[in-house]
């Protein structure tokens, strides 16, 4: 703390009692700057000249619907320009944070961009109301180092870290949600698949009677169906499902579809027995968490009932006594 509070003084020798409080302000400033100049390199995109040419040298009808295609992709437009900026350049960390955000229901092109905008901004919005706190809060003249630290920088931080904290609460409730409506997932497809429907048809059935209850887990089965639709290989696409959930049951469940089809299998077999296996799983959930609910509410119990239970047992000889030696 010596190294701040010589780094104060003499900040506040040279620029006044506010020296701190403009040097970070200057510091913020300079990020800002520096980040605008780094977004205004990508003008010149090149993919918007080939489209700019492609416009050209088209008919009017092709012309039409590059306009209407252009114009679904108008909100993203202004990310696209940025994306040097608002992606990772290293493919891994790329990976990472794209596999994170689709673990979290976020399906779009442009979370990642997104993702990191928000933190940018929200890490600004953060230092500059942490700036004007400091000033209209707090004096100047008697705050200390660690004071101007705290309240500048701290509302900049919670506002960067705002975004990651936010990812990682959705992921959870996400596979919570999904692993309270597999087991029921599981019964409508196998009712679907034995009435004479077929894997791609069930699932598509499934996705549309889980959308009000369970909207991520429809999303997952949304997404099966149209990969398969496109013509994608159904163990990569099973497989992709049980990465993005990320949950045991999911990945067990694709594990058994795959091996079903491998070996030839019924189908309507397997997930007679998966289903009744995550029934039962079910229900061993429920009663752990009724098991754990005693042991929960002891400590509760105890800080509730027994101090008022010695206060009236104890207080009539308490106040006996103390009237005896009077």
């Amino acid at each position: 703390m010596a190294f701040f509070d010589t780094v104060a003084d003499l900040l506040t020798g040279a620029l006044g009692p506010f020296g701190p409080i403009i040097a970070v302000g200057g510091i913020g400033i300079m990020i800002i700057a520096f980040a605008i100049i780094l977004m205004m390199q990508d003008k010149n995109d090149p993919m918007a000249r080939l489209n700019k040419v492609g416009r050209e040298g088209t008919s009017n009808a092709a012309a039409n619907s590059n306009k209407e295609k252009l114009r679904r992709a108008s909100e993203n437009q202004k990310l696209a320009k940025y994306k040097s900026f608002l992606e990772p350049q290293n493919e891994e960390e790329l990976s990472s944070i794209q596999m994170k955000l689709l673990k979290a229901g976020y399906q779009s092109k442009d979370a990642v961009r997104a993702f990191y905008l928000a933190q940018f901004s929200l890490g600004i919005i953060g230092l500059v109301l942490g700036v004007v706190y400091y000033l209209t809060a707090l004096d100047p003249d008697t705050a200390t180092t660690q004071q101007t630290l705290m309240f500048v920088l701290g509302p900049g931080a919670a506002g960067y870290f705002l975004p990651k904290y936010w990812i990682t609460r959705r992921i959870e409730e996400r596979k919570e949600e999904i692993i309270n409506g597999f087991p029921d997932s599981l019964d409508m497809m196998l009712v679907c698949v034995e009435a004479g429907q077929s894997l791609d048809q069930a699932i598509v059935r499934v996705a549309g009677e889980l959308r009000a209850s369970y909207p991520s887990l429809a999303q997952e089965y949304e997404i099966v169906a149209h990969e398969m639709k496109a013509g994608k290989d159904k163990t990569t696409v099973m497989n992709d499902m049980a990465e993005r959930c990320d949950v045991l049951d999911v990945s067990s469940f694709v594990t058994v579809m795959n091996q079903s089809a491998a070996f030839g299998t019924p189908i309507s077999d397997a997930l007679r027995v998966y289903s009744a296996e995550m029934r039962d799983k079910r229900v061993m959930r429920a009663e752990e968490a009724a098991n754990k609910l005693p042991t929960k509410m002891t400590l509760a119990t105890m800080m509730l009932t027994v101090p008022p239970l010695l206060i009236i047992l104890v207080s009539p000889s308490v106040i006996n006594i103390t009237q005896m030696g009077q």
